[in-house]
């Protein structure tokens, strides 16, 4: 049971501390009755620091870090339509035609939930208008992350009109600030870019609905004074967890202060709310590091691990894919020749992917099936129950594909109920991959969802994994369902998902699932907690895949980037192989044209895999040269008792003969002694390390070194370290 203290609003109390073991978020009521965050940043000792922030006064003051600042100007959660003058966090029409709120601070209680888990509280109301607020701050100590959102009802007598609604806004004030933002496309997902902010709103943000990250992932940096490095530097990680319309808005003003706002994206998604009714925002996650980069990756890796990816904890399953070797033109005998080729290759099972079900139409292609989830008689006369058992015969597990979002014109489903989709009246259909989005606000939709995955998975013993992707975004869409409410279609579609995965989780919750969406596009910590790892990217050219896999390692942990080795590109198997194992490893490729020395590769390489997948998994991540700045990229793995390391290196399109400098380990213990052992090598290669086999502290490997790269193009080298 959790323990619970409750603060009423008077002249003695009004601080609130929300702190973790290394950063502090501090609020305070004014004697006007507003509530305002006086400080974000690294942890002070004792109070004496935060009251000092608290103080009720217009002038500037200096603080240790020399940057003058001006106290209770920053509000919590600023309001539309009084006298802010910059970005709301929330913005009503009342019944009454008002468009104003003035939010006043009630109370505030501190819930302990666990030994390393609080979450505080805070009512807010409106002094005229039956409007209520409450923020929350669910503050994780030892993983330095708070997690915050937002409950706003009304006891109006008709429903109220809310035009923002946003999770959180936080404020910063200092003398200059840099973004990073992830952005992309198909294949090239997650790039990295960072640039200084200056006057004005930089958004970052998605209008399309479903496979929302398709152009930009929701997840930024925010270097504060100065830019941030890997391992220096003050700096805010922050991600959005909504699988929908999401804005990220960083105002720059007048004072040079910036104000960030997190949440569903209000776009077209005026939301009219039922008295009573209770509208809960999403949960804006973040973390405070004045390490660098690398602190805040570790801080969220270590936070999604425990608390919110799908048995984060737990091991996850090596496999073959059919796609890259079959495409659709696959029957029985062809798949269930794959088991063998699965069993013989090391991985623990096979997943058949996109072309096994419809019978009025067969889906032999992408423009028809989609929607009709029974197995195709002509390619699978016994069914999938007949692939489970003799996959389990042959000693693997067995995985299965679905889109049940989607629906191809060209279905059986589409006949019968051409009310569940998304489209708009009297205009022509619009398809995207000769398909369409059924309307997962409609609970009949829902159910059809539900009942994709429950009759497979009463098929004999089940399916041992799914891949649940995602091929389309929401365009033309109007809901048959909804009716006159269509601006909550954006909102209500993914409730509905997560209505849908909550009764599945419910009913299956040890089955692991794969979240794709075209590729990357969907990657946020909502989904997450129903899936076990994500998709990357359907660009699995290695090369390629490291600037991909890079910048997703920047905010999720290596065990839910899933990473194939597939046909794309024409580099070694060894290349192939070893930049897959920087996550979650799997294959997509025709084992039986692998020559003998690359199958024997493979076979050592998986073996040495799973192995160290509790390192790669659950280790400290250490980024050391990245391969934006130089033409190769190294990284790290560390056990939690310094004792075992996995170091990557990957060359990639250097000049002539680099000369690479010797790189400096992270995350050993100085004290300790490790022998460093290069594997993963073809058969009867020689060793790229001289000093393979050879023994150096800690200190040493940590402040001198170890030349790691290969000078020649699109190679690799994986090291093992060992503590003596």
């Amino acid at each position: 049971m959790f323990t619970a203290l409750v603060y009423k609003a008077d002249a003695q109390e009004k601080q609130i501390q929300i702190e973790t073991q290394s950063s502090a978020l501090i609020l305070k009521a004014g004697k006007n009755g507003l509530l305002y965050q006086t400080y974000l940043g690294a942890k002070l000792n004792g109070n004496s620091g935060y009251n000092a922030l608290s103080k009720e006064n217009t002038k500037s003051f200096v603080i240790n870090d020399g940057n003058p600042l001006n106290n209770l100007r920053h509000l919590a959660y600023p309001t539309y339509g009084t006298d802010n003058l910059f970005e709301s966090a929330i913005r009503v029409t009342h019944n009454d035609g008002n468009p104003s709120l003035e939010l006043i601070y009630v109370s505030h209680r501190v819930d302990k939930l666990d030994d390393n888990t609080t979450e505080t509280i805070i009512k807010l109301k409106d002094s005229v208008y039956p409007v209520e607020v409450t923020l929350h701050y669910k503050a994780f100590y030892n993983e330095n992350i708070v997690e915050q959102w937002t409950e706003i009802v009304h006891h109006e007598k008709k429903p109220i009109m809310l035009y923002n609604y946003a999770s959180s806004m936080l404020h910063f004030d200092a003398d200059r600030y840099w973004l990073t933002q992830f952005h992309g496309d198909w294949a090239k997902e997650a790039r990295m870019l960072e640039t200084e902010l200056t006057s004005g709103t930089k958004v970052i943000d998605s209008k399309l609905g479903v496979r929302t990250n398709m152009y930009q992932t929701p997840v930024f940096f925010l270097s504060i004074n100065a830019k941030a490095e890997e391992n220096s530097g003050e700096i805010i990680a922050g991600t959005i967890a909504w699988s929908g319309n999401f804005k990220l808005a960083f105002e720059l003003d007048n004072k040079n202060s910036l104000r960030i706002s997190s949440g569903i994206n209000p776009f077209a998604s005026e939301y009219s709310l039922e008295p009573g009714k209770v509208f809960t925002t999403p949960s804006f996650i973040y973390t405070f590091s004045n390490k660098g980069k690398g602190q805040a990756s570790r801080n969220l890796h270590k936070w999604a691990g425990k608390y919110c990816i799908k048995d984060g904890e737990k091991p996850r399953l090596t496999l073959l894919n059919n796609w890259e070797t079959t495409f659709f033109n696959f029957d029985e005998k062809k798949l269930t020749d794959m088991f063998a080729d699965t069993k013989t290759l090391g991985v623990d099972m096979f997943l058949l992917d996109d072309g096994w079900f419809g019978n009025k139409y067969p889906r032999s292609g992408d423009k028809s099936g989609l929607g009709d989830w029974q197995a195709t008689k002509t390619k699978l006369p016994n069914g999938i129950g007949f692939l489970i058992q003799e996959a389990q015969k042959t000693g693997v597990k067995f995985g299965i594909w679905i889109e049940p979002e989607m629906v191809n014109p060209k279905s059986e489903l589409y006949e019968k109920h051409p009310d569940w989709v998304l489209k708009l009246p009297n205009r022509p259909e619009s398809y995207y991959r000769t398909q369409l989005v059924l309307d997962l606000s409609n609970p009949q939709v829902q159910d059809f969802v539900f009942k994709t995955v429950d009759d497979i998975m009463q098929t004999s013993s089940g399916v041992a994994f799914f891949k649940w992707d995602c091929n389309r975004m929401m365009t033309n869409a109007y809901s048959t369902y909804l009716k006159n409410q269509q601006s909550h279609l954006f909102i209500e579609y993914t409730k509905g998902l997560y209505k849908v995965l909550d009764r599945i989780k419910t009913k299956y919750p040890n089955l692991p699932m794969m979240l794709c969406a075209g590729g990357g596009g969907r990657t946020d910590y909502a989904l997450l907690k129903y899936f076990t790892e994500f998709w990357a990217s359907d660009n699995t050219d290695p090369f390629n895949r490291v600037f991909i896999q890079w910048g997703y390692s920047q905010f999720f942990p290596a065990f839910s980037i899933c990473n194939h080795v597939t046909s794309w590109g024409n580099q070694s198997i060894k290349f192939k192989t070893d930049v897959a194992m920087m996550g979650k490893l799997g294959f997509d490729i025709n084992v039986k044209e692998l020559k003998e020395n690359e199958l024997k590769y493979c076979q050592d390489a998986v073996a040495n895999y799973k192995r160290l997948s509790p390192v790669i998994w659950h280790g400290d991540m250490y980024r050391m040269v990245s391969p934006y700045d130089e033409s190769r990229a190294v990284l790290m793995y560390v056990d939690n008792t310094k004792s075992k390391a996995v170091l990557f290196s990957y060359t990639l399109h250097p000049l002539y003969d680099p000369q690479y400098n010797l790189v400096r380990l992270q995350g050993l213990d100085p004290n300790k002694k490790y022998k460093v052992e290069e594997i993963n090598l073809m058969p009867e290669a020689k060793k790229t390390l001289e000093e393979s086999g050879e023994s150096y502290t800690g200190d040493y490997l940590m402040n001198v070194g170890l030349r790691v790269s290969s000078s020649k193009v699109e190679t690799s080298v994986v090291l093992e370290i060992t503590q003596i």
